[in-house]
């Protein structure tokens, strides 16, 4: 028996494979061969169906946001030569930074809870948002159906879906947020605060119109059945993450503890660009990670890449992402 060296085979199987290119080529260009359909041109909705012990979830996009190119910008104190060297070890675009945003419906049997709302018809961060309405509608979701939505803080790509151009998006759920969050966001006097200050009046307008429906929430409260809030305050001055739980099975919403699958858990003592207050953040972030890393309780993150859900790992002195299995039959 004669062995053929691997280098052959490999450098026969390039070579092979080049002539059946060149030769389907051919026979394109020659109107041999063609597609029997023509390209759609568009992504599947981006609707993901999942379960929670005996709650049904489903993850719906409200499309990435443009954060712009990599720089101390997004993160303090990480230069644009690291940003741009962890993002191409990673194989991720190493001249943008996009984050996505995954809103979360669950039913549980008695209530259809909305977590976040997206960024709405606003194109402050890039042609690309504004989805969450049509992703709802191509999962089957009336918006009239909501029974509750639930916030876990007030900046723009997290409440600004709450009103549409014909006014209320839900207007049959109540509302629940913190109430420091609420009174600073909604605070005419913080008009004038360098980088925040332009967020005031588009939050006034989604907020007070439905200030009647808004119900406040507390660290360790049961929100609603199953759904329990958590005080994270940093990122805002009353982010709230919250932990839905049936039948022994838990989901962490964690909001906006973390904003980029890599660089928040690789180094996680970094701030956040748009944090509030950047070092109560980071102790929210490392608290938090570390109970979930220590109860291995998956996480549905805001912003990490689509469906946004996973789990936290102690990866030494830092934390690693480790996305959860899609489940195609529930």
């Amino acid at each position: 028996m004669t062995i053929v060296p691997h280098s052959v085979l490999s450098r026969r199987g390039l070579l092979i494979g080049a002539g059946v290119t060149a030769l389907g080529g051919a026979l394109t260009q020659a109107g041999l061969a063609h597609a029997r359909a023509p390209m759609i041109g568009t992504a599947a909705p981006a609707v993901h169906r999942f379960k929670i012990g005996g709650f049904e979830a489903t993850a719906i996009s409200d499309g990435p946001l443009v954060m712009g190119e990599p720089s101390a910008n997004v993160f303090k104190g990480l230069s644009k030569e690291t940003f741009s060297k962890v993002l191409g070890e990673n194989f991720l675009p190493t001249d943008v930074v996009r984050l996505d945003q995954n809103v979360l419906v669950v039913n549980t049997g008695e209530k259809l809870v909305l977590f976040d709302t997206g960024v709405g018809s606003t194109r402050l961060m890039g042609d690309l948002t504004g989805r969450m309405l049509a992703n709802l509608k191509a999962a089957g979701v009336a918006p009239a159906d909501i029974d509750a939505v639930v916030l876990t803080h007030a900046h723009p790509d997290h409440c600004w879906g709450l009103m549409g151009e014909g006014g209320l998006n839900f207007p049959n759920a109540q509302i629940y947020m913190s109430q420091t969050d609420l009174e600073f966001w909604t605070d005419p006097a913080k008009a004038s605060m360098p980088g925040i200050g332009g967020f005031i009046e588009p939050t006034r307008k989604q907020l007070l119109p439905n200030r009647e429906r808004i119900v406040f929430v507390k660290d360790g409260q049961e929100v609603l059945p199953g759904i329990e809030a958590i005080h994270t305050p940093g990122h805002t001055v009353g982010h709230t993450s919250y932990v839905v739980t049936s039948d022994g099975k838990a989901l962490c919403v964690a909001g906006d503890i973390v904003h980029h699958h890599v660089i928040s858990l690789e180094t996680p003592k970094l701030e956040f660009a748009f944090d509030t207050d950047g070092l109560q953040s980071v102790a929210s972030r490392l608290r938090m990670l570390d109970m979930l890393a220590n109860r291995r309780i998956p996480m549905l993150a805001y912003h990490f890449p689509w469906p946004g859900i996973g789990y936290v790992a102690k990866h030494g002195d830092s934390y690693k992402y480790v996305p959860a299995a899609l489940q195609t039959v529930l």
